[in-house]
């Protein structure tokens, strides 16, 4: 089940105009699925320099780019760290699993902090993320018939429902639907095609298994072993955190060195 991600990938993450914190790979390819034509989406955390915080003029807290390597289309998004930390310290799925996706391309000592602090943020209200995003995914394969967002809809539910009974985060749908028999062969055909339609088959299977899965999701966020809230002592480490590396970056007159 090993995901190859191209040798160039640091390099596109590390051109970006800030110091890096980390860089993994995201989406169909952490997922599992990915296509023969997948785009490569890349999410990162940079660290802005204290004089574009406290200032007038202040630098991007998120960039976006886009562009084609290779012929592989390139996604990169990334967020200032303290925008990030706030994300962490919040029931947003998305950042948590970008933060401890095993498809790193970038890593610093800030990044190893930020991971080992992340299972003490980890709440049963998490649970929200993954009920929400997969109605979105559901209502969206029933509107264009598409089986990216079938999938889309199983790995979130599968997602949530793990992290919810063990407290541990599992993104790869050919790990958490190996007790799906017919995921292997939608899995199969998305690889295929990127936008391939869903296989007439699969609806039937899709439409008890979803609700199912949606109620399995609700019963293990209501019986979970995870806290409410996140740590407070946790929550008080990543401000720490996110001042000391804002404290440690070099003023304009330095040179910009990475960790």
């Amino acid at each position: 089940m090993t995901t190859v991600v191209p040798e160039w990938a640091a390099d596109a993450a590390t051109a970006l105009p800030y110091p890096l914190i980390f860089a993994t790979v995201s989406g169909a390819h952490l997922y599992g699925f990915a296509s023969v034509d997948s785009d490569l989406d890349l999410r990162a955390s940079h660290a802005l320099p204290p004089h574009e915080v406290v200032g007038l003029r202040t630098g991007p807290d998120t960039i976006e780019h886009d562009s084609v390597r290779d012929g592989v289309e390139l996604d990169i998004v990334s967020h200032d760290l303290l925008k990030f930390a706030k994300l962490l310290n919040s029931r947003n799925g998305y950042v948590l699993e970008q933060l401890l996706s095993p498809l790193v391309v970038v890593t610093s000592d800030i990044h190893q902090e930020l991971t080992s602090l992340a299972p003490r943020l980890i709440t049963s209200n998490h649970a929200h993320h993954y009920l929400g995003f997969a109605a979105g995914q559901e209502r969206l394969y029933h509107r264009i018939g598409q089986l990216k967002p079938a999938l889309y809809t199983l790995r979130v539910l599968l997602t949530g429902i793990h992290l919810m009974r063990t407290g541990e985060l599992e993104c790869d749908l050919r790990v958490l639907g190996d007790t799906i028999a017919y995921v292997p062969e939608l899995i199969a055909a998305k690889h295929e095609a990127e936008h391939g339609p869903l296989p007439a088959r699969a609806a039937a299977h899709l439409a008890a298994d979803i609700p199912a899965l949606r109620a399995d999701l609700e019963e293990a966020r209501d019986n979970s072993p995870l806290p409410g809230y996140a740590d407070p002592a946790a929550v008080d480490a990543l401000h720490d955190l996110v001042v000391r590396t804002r404290l440690a970056q070099p003023s304009p007159a330095t040179s910009v060195s990475r960790w």
